[in-house]
């Protein structure tokens, strides 16, 4: 792995709010896109981010810290857009609408963050430090859809068919799935399909109601 000697101690994180850092992590985001994890090297992502390559070993001390924070922040983003539109569900219906929508938005408009995170599926499979850091990265958003759920439920607006973690579990990997797809064939219509996906959310959200 790149640099690996040069990794900072996970105890000693820097601040990574500053313009360089947040340059550096959009050089990153662009690099793999283009270039895929394995051709994105420090000094690519350096030059493309205007910065000297130590910086990079400084804030993030290797490749694949740098792409872990990638999906990180774009996680994060993608997050909070959809406590947004899931804020204002009042039925079942509006909460698949708004997952729908997502899933579309993100095929149509940000096709890379679904590519980074098959990049950083296939780098944790190899490096066991970033296994750990992609499990708990899963594990919060997988939770944090779940509290969601759970809030719908208690609001009255779901009948969840099992625990939400579970049920948040399904609609991750429906959603992975799919937009994987759609990627692959873009030429293809997929309205079927997401009406499938849509039968499948409605009978896990409202227990077959």
């Amino acid at each position: 792995m790149e640099a690996a000697s040069k990794a900072r101690p996970a105890s000693k994180p820097r601040d990574l709010a500053g313009d360089k850092a947040q340059r550096i992590v959009d050089a990153m985001r662009g690099s793999v896109a283009r270039r895929g994890a394995a051709g994105s090297t420090f000094d690519h992502v350096a030059r493309e981010a205007g910065v000297s390559r130590g910086l990079l070993h400084y804030y993030f001390g290797t490749k694949e810290r740098l792409l872990v924070e990638v999906v990180r922040r774009d996680t994060d983003i993608r997050m909070a857009a959809l406590d947004e539109s899931l804020a204002g569900a009042h039925t079942a219906d509006d909460l698949i609408d708004a997952l729908v929508r997502s899933l579309e938005d993100i095929v149509e408009h940000d096709p890379d963050f679904v590519t980074l995170w098959f990049e950083l599926f296939t780098v944790s499979r190899r490096n066991r430090e970033i296994g750990v850091e992609v499990a708990a990265l899963t594990r919060r958003t997988r939770e944090h859809v779940a509290e969601v759920l759970a809030g719908k439920q208690r609001e009255g607006v779901l009948r969840l068919h099992d625990r939400p973690d579970a049920v948040a579990t399904i609609l991750f990997s429906l959603a992975d799935g799919i937009a994987m797809r759609m990627l692959l064939e873009p030429e293809r219509d997929f309205a079927p399909t997401l009406r499938a996906g849509i039968t499948c959310a409605r009978a896990l959200l409202t227990d077959g109601e």
